[in-house]
């Protein structure tokens, strides 16, 4: 979070209220100013400056510097427009119809800029089975300290905290967290959420739990942006069906992880599953894991899933026993891990090549 606070020149308390009910939500903190005078430096320092209308009254022009919001209850009449821009504003914001605005405006104060690298990678299952949740876990680990942000998409999953052995760990589930789809920042996340601990650093990861309802789309959207900003590996435990509730989520992903076993029927089962991602089928690659009881090389399990293969694992040996006694601390140097490096590496290639096109 930036030390540097908007400053706030209000005069209707009725809107001051407001601004900063707002402010405190986005957990951005403000320096206020009775007027214009009183404001004296802090006009110039301030990296945005929010004024209400009776700052403009008589005035030909406000003192020149960029970022000036002028804040107004309900739709501001054309004069208000017209002193407004006469007198440098900026933009005109009317609450509470631009209260989404305003806040993002806010929000990117106490945020700061937005830290590069921020991606995600969605991560679904070929069939009943696959493996999916684990390999998310694995990305999570492989991401390295303060790297990324796991979160459970699936609320039949039986939550992400099971598999990680974080079931007693303090911190909010879905079912609590309660998020109408607002802007939300990764500090304030990250403060409300539980935490994984591992040799690398601390997973932050946002579970279903056992009863209560699972993430919204709106939550769910909420969530992986606030990740992404921050320069996350944003890390998503998708459901084998894409709903509406996940859709939003599949559209923000930039590489969508599917992961099957190395048998002919699981290769019917992903192509149903990738048909179902809709116009994100192009960012789906497959990760085939062993054994294969019939001998399925990786490379003929792609071809016959007609998804391009990315990777391929042997089995971790006793992971299935280690997650049973709630401990998930897969090799470092083990298939699981191997495989979901091979998988970060292929997500960061491509996200640069998709930002230098830009």
């Amino acid at each position: 979070m930036t030390d540097e606070r908007p400053l706030v020149i209000m005069s209707d308390e009725t809107l001051l209220d407001e601004i900063l009910r707002l402010a405190a939500a986005v957990g951005c903190e403000v320096e206020r100013a009775p007027d214009l005078v009183s404001a004296g430096r802090s006009w110039a320092r301030a990296p945005l400056v929010l004024i209400d209308e009776e700052v403009i009254e008589g005035a030909v022009e406000l003192p020149l510097r960029r970022d000036v919001l002028m804040v107004t209850k309900g739709t501001p009449t054309p004069s208000t427009w017209e002193r407004a821009f006469a007198a440098g504003v900026r933009q005109v914001l009317s609450l509470p119809d631009a209260e989404s605005a305003l806040i993002g405006a806010l929000a990117d104060i106490a945020e700061g800029p937005i830290v590069p690298g921020g991606c995600v990678i969605g991560v679904i299952g070929g069939r009943g089975g696959a493996g999916a949740s684990v390999f998310a876990a694995a990305l999570g680990l492989a991401a390295g300290e303060d790297g990324a942000l796991l979160v459970d998409c699936d609320p039949l999953g039986g939550g992400l905290d099971l598999l990680l052995g974080a079931e007693s760990t303090d911190g909010a589930r879905w079912p609590s967290l309660q998020l109408d789809g607002g802007r939300i920042s990764m500090k304030a996340l990250r403060d409300a959420l539980p935490e994984h601990a591992h040799p690398r650093g601390r997973l932050p990861f946002v579970s279903c739990d056992r009863d209560g309802d699972g993430p919204t789309a709106d939550a769910l959207a909420s969530v992986v942006d606030a990740g992404r900003r921050a320069g996350k590996v944003v890390v998503c435990d998708l459901p084998r069906h894409v709903d509406a509730r996940t859709r939003p989520i599949v559209a923000r992903a930039d590489l969508i992880v599917v992961v099957m076993p190395a048998e002919l029927r699981a290769c019917a089962s992903v192509r149903r599953v990738v048909k179902g991602l809709f116009d994100r089928a192009d960012r789906a690659k497959l990760v085939v894991r062993g054994p294969a009881p019939c001998d399925l090389a990786p490379e003929d399990a792609a071809v016959a899933a007609r998804v391009p293969l990315l990777t391929s694992m042997a089995p971790e040996r006793h992971l299935d026993r280690h997650i049973e006694n709630g401990e998930f601390a897969p090799r470092p140097r083990g298939p699981l891990i191997t495989a979901a490096r091979t998988v970060l590496a292929e997500l960061r290639a491509s996200t640069h090549l998709t930002e230098a096109a830009a």
